[in-house]
């Protein structure tokens, strides 16, 4: 493990620092429950279970941990399709429930750290982010741009559709009246793209969103594309940041067990430079990891994703290597 010193100076977090885990066992954004590849939501209780919170809390952190939140008493009958969306009823309440989980630890002057469970959770981790901090920019680590629309997504899966919602993008859908359209195209960024839907590259264009894919990160080095990435959404460093890393955006051989898997990935060492270089601008607010799925891969190679899950977080959150 890197060195266990938690220096940079928050501008938005007072002292002491405390980190809000909240854990999110959830799948219910992947597919048709039946057959959602099963596991994801398992991540959130092995992160944990691997020690996330003494972790945490040996990098100077208060750590605040109420147990996951449990969703069973949000029902699955009787929600069929809207269109082509999946489980559109049950995403939206697990979501709501948590913009409010995560917009009353933010305001409390906490930085919520949500363990995922599939990437559709993000719709409510941002919305409660942008609650408390409505000018915070979004920077997006994934090889996937979740940002489909009722209209162009072909699999009905809404843990590909998040940002269209968070952005206000494409067909108003009921059930989804409660997010609120308050992220802007000119406060997302991508980092680390490589599978990218037909739909999707075209909502990126015609909404000037800034994406560095794989290309860039290959072409410009990880330390250049951070810069730029910072420089676009803020460049005065004076904006609050949520940072949402989708496990995926790491090569598998890096992070084995995930659910969509995509090869030419994110090295181990890149991608914690990602979290590293976000929390030097000092403008971390929330951090989101998700899509860790221990049940996916062999025993060792479910360790592996974990303990990778565990230490993007402690970057995120001021580990360092000397």
């Amino acid at each position: 493990m890197a060195s266990h010193l938690e220096s940079s100076v928050s501008r938005f977090l007072p002292d002491p620092k405390t980190v809000a885990i909240v854990g999110c066992p959830f799948r219910g954004g992947q597919a048709s429950l039946r057959s959602a590849k099963l596991g994801v939501d398992k991540g959130p209780i092995h992160l944990v279970e691997a020690g996330l919170p003494e972790q945490l809390a040996e990098l100077g952190w208060k750590v605040q941990f109420d147990g996951h939140h449990q969703f069973e008493e949000i029902g699955t009958e009787n929600d069929p399709p809207i269109g082509k969306l999946k489980n559109p009823r049950f995403v939206s309440r697990v979501c709501e429930a948590v913009a409010k989980v995560v917009g009353d630890h933010a305001k409390k002057g906490q930085l919520p750290l949500t363990l995922g469970g599939d990437h559709s959770l993000a719709m409510g981790t941002i919305s409660g982010t942008l609650e408390k901090y409505p000018d915070a920019c979004v920077i997006w680590v994934d090889a996937h741009a979740d940002i489909n629309t009722a209209e162009t997504t072909d699999s009905g899966n809404i843990h590909g559709m998040p940002l269209s919602f968070l952005l206000g993008i494409g067909p108003k859908v009921e059930e989804f009246g409660w997010v609120k359209p308050l992220l802007t195209p000119s406060r997302l960024v991508y980092i680390g793209l490589r599978d990218v839907d037909q739909g999707e590259r075209r909502i990126l264009r015609e909404n000037g969103i800034k994406a560095f894919s794989m290309h860039e990160v290959d072409k410009y080095g990880i330390g250049r594309v951070v810069e730029m990435a910072l420089d676009h959404v803020n460049p005065g460093r004076k904006l609050p940041i949520h940072l949402s890393f989708d496990v995926d955006a790491l090569d598998p051989s890096v992070a084995p067990s995930t659910g969509t898997p995509v090869r030419g990935g994110l090295t181990f060492r890149e991608g914690h430079y990602i979290c590293e270089a976000v929390y030097e601008t000092g403008c971390l607010v929330a951090l989101d990891i998700m899509e860790v799925n221990p049940s996916l891969a062999d025993t060792e190679s479910a360790k592996q994703t974990v303990a990778v899950g565990c230490s993007l977080a402690r970057s995120a959150l001021g580990e360092t290597l000397l």
